[in-house]
C-alpha cells in the first residue's frame, strides 16, 4: 500500500491523574489516505484518547505519532498537523466557542488566513449540506443538541481537513440527523477524505473500509468488517453489539435454519433471499 498519511508506532499513554495506568498500550496502526477506518470497543477501551492522540491534541508518553511525516511531539508541527487532521467531539459544547452559527462556521477559517470571499463560499456550501441555512444567525446555545453537532461537524469540515476523525459524533443526533451525517461521510470519503470513526453504532461500522477493535487500550484486532463481524462469540465477550443484519443471521442459525454467512447489510439478506423466493 501507499505511505500512510497517520502512523501510530508503539505508542502508549497513560492520563496524568491515573498514575502508571495506562489509557493506551503499544498501539501501532498505519491510516491510509482516502479510506475509512471505523474504531470500535467497548466503554473505557480507549478510544476516545487514540482519537485525540491522531491530531495531537494528546501526545504520546511512548511510542511516535506521525501525520503526513511530521511527528506530533514536536511543537513546531502541531497547528500543522491539526489543519491537516479535524476532529469532531462527542459533545458539540467542547468544540463550540463563537456567539452565532455563522461566526462559529468562520472561526477556524479566520485562523487560517482564509479570504473572506473563501469564507462565505465555504459557509454557504456546508451550510446547504449540512441543513444549517435557517440557522446561520442563531446563538448556538439555542439550538438542540443535535443541531449543535451539526454545526461542530460543519465547522471542522469548513476547514476541509485531509483526514477527519469524529468521536461518536451522532450519539445526540436522530435518526433523520444520522442519516445525514453518515451520507456527508460517504460523500467526503468519495472526494479522498481520509475518514476515522469512532463509534458505538454497528450499522456506521460496516460502512468501513477496516475497523480496528480496542480492548482494554490494546489494539485487538484490524480488518475488514466482514472479518471484524464474522468473530461473533468474541464480539459478544467484551460487549460489542453485531450488525442487525449479522445479529439476524446467528439467530435464526441457533435455531437451525440456513442463513447467509455474516451479512452485514439488508442489501445482503435481499440478495440472499431473492432467489430463494
Amino acid at each position: 500500500m501507499s505511505t500512510p498519511i497517520i502512523s501510530v508506532q508503539d505508542v502508549s499513554y497513560s492520563y496524568p491523574e491515573t498514575g502508571k495506568k495506562q489509557a493506551l498500550a503499544d498501539i501501532n496502526m498505519k491510516v491510509y489516505q482516502g479510506e475509512m477506518i471505523a474504531l470500535l470497543g467497548p466503554n473505557g477501551s480507549g478510544k476516545s484518547t487514540l482519537a485525540r492522540l491522531l491530531n495531537g491534541l494528546l501526545l504520546p508518553v511512548k511510542g511516535e505519532v506521525i501525520v503526513d511525516g511530521l511527528l506530533s511531539s514536536d511543537n513546531q508541527y502541531t497547528w500543522e498537523i491539526r489543519r491537516k487532521v479535524g476532529m469532531v467531539f462527542q459533545n458539540p459544547d467542547n468544540q463550540l466557542v463563537a456567539a452565532l452559527v455563522e461566526e462559529e462556521l468562520a472561526f477556524g477559517m479566520e485562523n487560517l488566513g482564509i479570504s473572506p470571499e473563501e469564507m462565505k463560499r465555504r459557509i454557504r456550501k456546508i451550510s446547504e449540506r449540512m441543513e444549517l441555512s435557517e440557522y446561520l444567525e442563531f446563538p448556538p446555545h439555542r439550538l438542540s443538541g443535535g443541531q449543535k453537532q451539526r454545526v461542530a461537524i460543519a465547522s471542522v469540515l469548513a476547514l476541509e481537513p485531509e483526514v477527519l476523525v469524529l468521536d461518536e459524533p451522532t450519539s445526540m443526533l436522530d435518526p433523520g440527523g444520522r442519516k445525514r451525517v453518515m451520507l456527508e461521510l460517504e460523500r467526503l470519503k468519495q472526494r479522498g477524505t481520509t475518514i476515522v470513526l469512532v463509534t458505538h453504532d454497528m450499522t456506521e461500522a460496516v460502512m468501513a473500509d477496516r475497523v480496528m477493535v480496542l480492548e482494554q487500550g490494546k489494539l485487538a484486532f484490524q480488518g475488514s468488517p466482514v472479518q471484524c463481524f464474522s468473530k461473533i462469540e468474541w464480539l459478544r465477550k467484551i460487549g460489542l453489539e453485531l450488525p442487525p443484519a449479522t445479529e439476524l443471521a446467528r439467530r435464526l442459525k441457533l435455531k437451525g435454519l440456513p442463513v447467509p454467512t455474516s451479512p452485514l447489510h439488508v442489501s445482503d439478506w435481499i440478495e440472499y433471499l431473492c432467489p430463494q423466493l
